[in-house]
């Protein structure tokens, strides 16, 4: 109860000042405050008050309007970039080298040989399908079922309603109308049939998808590394491994600055696009090493033999060297990012240095190191830093090992898992290409996938020579040679060997870095510029406000308050509804009952007077809660008198 009472004091205490009404609380603001406006709508007269009224409305309107826009622009966590240019030492790229020819072709031609075998009996039929070739007679007979597996077919186009599909190995070609391919179709005007790849869910199936080519060389290209997919998926990688180049026969000479290296400073790598690689400066094992000063003299000088007479006819129509730049302890995504080395050039690389900074959640969604990406990254196995390349790829293999039951040769697998080929899973090629041509999965990948947020990048200026010179060619060509196999005869020649010279143009390097377009700062001050701009406000007038707001919960409180004591007053009476009686007539009726006892003589004994009289029947009991004092009027204005 002493609590009960300290509260509605401090209740009353509180709303002494402006009333204890809304209107009282009202007026007391409007007079008081600093704000302009309100001022004057209770001081000004009647057609004043009216103009004022609709004034300080209309301005507080405003200003609401302009700090909704305001946190919403704040909200939106948009971003400026800056670029800023700097001079310091750094550390030299990683370097990777590849031939553009996956494998020699003297230790893979084995295993590609029916293929081999099927391209040029298919080659032939392209280019003289009339019946009576000399396909017909090859000997020993051809091995069709790869070849059904996945077809190449022919299409003639030349009635766009009734386009016409032409089996190259087919004894008896009948005409079939089908619809067109829903790829890209081929030139209205193409006098010719054109190449076309098709692949099944399963042999003999008509559950069927064409790709659509305008020239056959694309066909024939396609096809075979379709089909050389499926046959190398099935060699251990340790053989694949020694059907490629070797670092000691691709990489002849080798010099960093003024320092000499060789094969043996390089890290080799398996890549099913391009064989062996070998990366300088990667990082792995040691130390990344810096770049003493920028020029061409300071920078590293490779030469290379590509041994392109040893090339796979159809399987790598391009000669040269694939080279690539990049972080340290980053995967080389050569297919992506790569570029070609002509043979018989000297090609310089002049490199400026780019660094990028993001800002993270939530003003982008990139990510630090791939952590809180939901794509497992298969390229973890070889202990390299997330990239966003690799987290594309890996949602690829994820989602064809989901969805075909294998993975695709060109990616890494998951334990457990089996590369795809036509002899284990013979729809995997329609799987695969109907995989690769869905919107919706790639969107999916793209989703899931975050880019980097701290990402360097390497910006290149290729320069090419003719090398050696026709007057230097040959005692270069008999040194060479004789390095490499000790051998006095020449054995390299002109479209085998390629001089690389990779340097900084300069050590300036560039940093385009992200900052915040609005701060909380930015969004105080604009919030207060705009209150002050409409309404002649300041920080303290929106405390002012915050007062009238908690003086209103008071009004409201002792109203809820006075409106339960009124409810409990009213069922008390509801109850009892004669009036209890008071003090002085209690006392007057207990000497009156006195007197009656001594008249007759049957006053009660000393230790009854003691104990209460038990009440005559249909008697309410008394009030005796009538006796205590009442608590004062909680709206009462003098109730803390006490």
């Amino acid at each position: 109860m002493n609590l009960k009472k300290y509260f509605i004091r401090a209740l009353h205490r509180l709303q002494k000042g402006p009333g204890y009404t809304y209107k009282e609380l009202l007026v007391w603001y409007c007079d008081n405050t600093n704000t302009h406006g309100p001022k004057r709508i209770i001081k000004e007269g009647p057609k004043k008050k009216l103009i004022w009224f609709f004034l300080t409305l209309l301005f507080a309107s405003l200003v609401f309007w302009q700090w909704g826009i305001l946190i919403n622009t704040y909200l939106s966590y948009n971003v400026t970039s800056s670029l800023s240019i700097g001079f310091k030492t750094m550390k030299f790229p990683a370097v990777t080298v590849c031939n553009a020819n996956p494998y020699k072709y003297s230790e893979a031609k084995p295993l590609l040989k029916e293929l081999d075998r099927l391209i040029d009996a298919a080659l032939e039929r392209i280019l003289q399908p009339s019946p009576g070739n000399s396909s017909e007679n090859i000997s020993p007979p051809l091995d069709l079922e790869l070849w059904y597996q996945i077809p190449l077919v022919l299409i003639d186009e030349h009635d766009k309603d009734n386009p016409i599909i032409l089996d190259i190995f087919e004894t008896n070609q009948t005409a079939a109308g089908i619809q067109s391919p829903t790829d890209t179709p081929a030139s209205a005007d193409t006098p010719t049939p054109v190449g076309n790849e098709s692949s099944c869910s399963h042999p003999g199936s008509d559950n069927c998808t064409y790709r659509n080519f305008t020239s056959a060389a694309q066909a024939v290209t396609e096809w075979y590394i379709l089909q050389s997919t499926s046959i190398l998926s099935k060699v251990p990688l340790q053989e694949r491994i020694r059907m490629g180049y070797q670092a000691e026969d691709m990489i002849l000479a080798c010099l960093y600055g003024a320092e000499p290296c060789n094969y043996k400073n390089f890290t080799q790598i398996y890549h099913p696009d391009h064989g062996n690689c070998y990366i300088f400066n990667w990082g792995m094992d040691e130390e990344a090493l810096n770049s003493s000063n920028p020029g061409a003299e300071f920078g590293l000088k490779l030469i290379l033999d590509i041994s392109q007479q040893d090339y796979i006819p159809y399987l790598s129509s391009a000669a040269g060297a694939r080279l690539m730049l990049h972080q340290q302890k980053s995967f080389p995504f050569l297919k992506d990012q790569g570029i070609y080395a002509m043979a018989g050039t000297e090609t310089s690389i002049g490199v400026l240095v780019d660094e990028l900074e993001r800002m993270g959640y939530p003003y982008s969604d990139c990510t630090m190191n791939g952590s809180d990406v939901p794509v497992k990254n298969l390229y973890s196995e070889y202990n390299t830093s997330y990239s966003i390349q690799a987290c594309l790829r890996s949602c690829f293999q994820n989602d064809m090992i989901e969805i075909c039951g294998c993975g695709h040769y060109m990616f890494p697998l998951p334990q457990g898992v089996n590369y795809c080929n036509n002899e284990d899973y013979p729809g995997w090629a329609y799987c695969y290409s109907s995989l690769r041509s869905s919107i919706r999965h790639r969107q999916i990948c793209i989703d899931s996938c975050k880019e980097t947020c701290n990402d360097t990048q390497y910006k290149m200026t290729i320069s090419m020579a003719d090398w050696p010179s026709e007057a230097s060619e040959d005692w270069i060509f008999h040194i060479l040679s004789y390095e490499r196999d000790m051998s006095t005869n020449v054995t390299l020649d002109r479209n085998g060997i390629i001089k690389l010279n990779i340097y900084f143009q300069e050590y300036n390097y560039r940093t385009i870095s992200e900052s915040a377009a609005t701060t909380i700062v930015w969004l105080l001050s604009s919030l207060g510029g705009q209150f002050g701009f409409w309404m002649g406000g300041s920080v303290l007038c929106l405390i002012e406000f915050g007062e009238i707001i908690i003086d209103s919960l008071w009004i409201t409180v002792i109203n809820i308050i006075s409106w339960c004591k009124g409810l409990k007053q009213r069922r008390a009476q509801a109850r009892y509804p004669d009036a209890p009686p008071t003090v002085s007539e209690l006392v007057e009726a207990h000497t009156n009952l006195g007197f009656q006892h001594e008249a007759t003589g049957t006053l009660p004994r000393d230790r009854d007077r003691e104990e209460a009289l038990p009440p005559e029947p249909g008697t309410p009991p008394p009030n005796y809660d009538s006796l205590r004092v009442q608590p004062l009027d909680v709206l009462g204005p003098d109730s803390d008198a006490e």
